[in-house]
């Protein structure tokens, strides 16, 4: 509980809050004013986490809150982490501002870039084989 409230303390000024109380283990944002000013959505702050080294959160739940981002940080974070993690999430939102091109192609240092989610929906990989 103390490790999402810090986070979430930290990030109020960067993040419209979808419940702005006092949470328990986890928070939710909502981007949808964030997507409407700059065209980055939270799959773009997402893809942008990436790119930090920070696997992303829960996306697009819950259902009842349009662009949702839901942090669960751990109780076993040291403060030092979790600060680094609120210094990324607040570039992120200040870069959505400022070169939203950057975020809408992220992720840009891993291995693999954007897939084409809808085409992995439709004709899903079951199997891999590796090419000899």
């Amino acid at each position: 509980m103390l490790n999402a409230n810090y986070m979430m303390a930290w990030l109020k000024d960067s993040y419209h809050m979808a419940y702005d109380t006092i949470c328990m283990h986890e928070f939710v944002m909502n981007l949808s004013e964030l997507k409407k000013e700059t065209g980055v959505s939270a799959m773009d702050i997402a893809k942008g986490l990436l790119d930090h080294g920070i696997h992303p959160p829960t996306m697009y739940f819950p259902l009842i809150v349009h662009e949702a981002l839901m942090v669960e940080p751990t109780e076993t974070e040291t403060k030092d982490t979790l600060d680094e993690a609120i210094a990324v999430f607040k570039s992120l939102a200040e870069l959505a501002h400022t070169q939203p091109e950057e975020l809408l192609s992220a992720p840009h240092v891993t291995p693999v870039g954007r897939l084409d989610e809808v085409g992995a929906a439709r004709k899903p990989v079951l199997r891999w084989t590796p090419e000899e």
